[in-house]
């Protein structure tokens, strides 16, 4: 009978009847340890998210409205980007647009294929801040 016993799983938050407590303030604190699941800190991994910066004649415009472009993962949403690059580059953003540009089909001569896609971010940060895109 003892040795079913040992097998058996226990429920969170369930106290042994063996223990005996004296303060009830002891039991709650059981209770919460048992219940509570440990909260994981949020690590943002920037290289998980952003690519690169994406240099053009549009995003070397935008600059002067302190927005920045950049490569993102696919898989990457606006909060990740904010998180990333407020991390990488010590900056408040202000605001993230997502552009997704799909793949497209090329041809030369009778061989075809695709053009890869890719996920772009427009980064707006805080007026007076700056972000170093090519290191001089």
């Amino acid at each position: 009978m003892a040795l079913k016993d040992i097998f058996k799983k226990k429920k969170r938050g369930q106290i042994e009847k063996s223990k005996e407590v004296d303060k009830p303030s002891e039991i709650k604190a059981e209770e919460v340890s048992r219940n509570i699941y440990p909260k994981k800190e949020t690590i943002s991994q920037a290289y998980q998210v952003l690519k690169r910066p994406h240099i053009s004649e549009k995003a070397t415009n935008l600059l002067e409205s302190n927005q920045y472009v950049f490569e993102v993962f696919p898989r990457a949403n606006k909060n990740e980007i904010k998180k990333a690059i407020e991390n990488v580059y010590k900056v408040n953003v202000l605001s993230v647009k997502i552009i997704n540009n799909p793949a497209k089909r090329r041809r030369l001569g009778r061989i075809s294929g695709w053009r890869k896609g890719y996920k772009k971010a427009i980064v707006k940060i805080k007026e007076g801040q700056k972000i170093e895109v090519l290191p001089r």
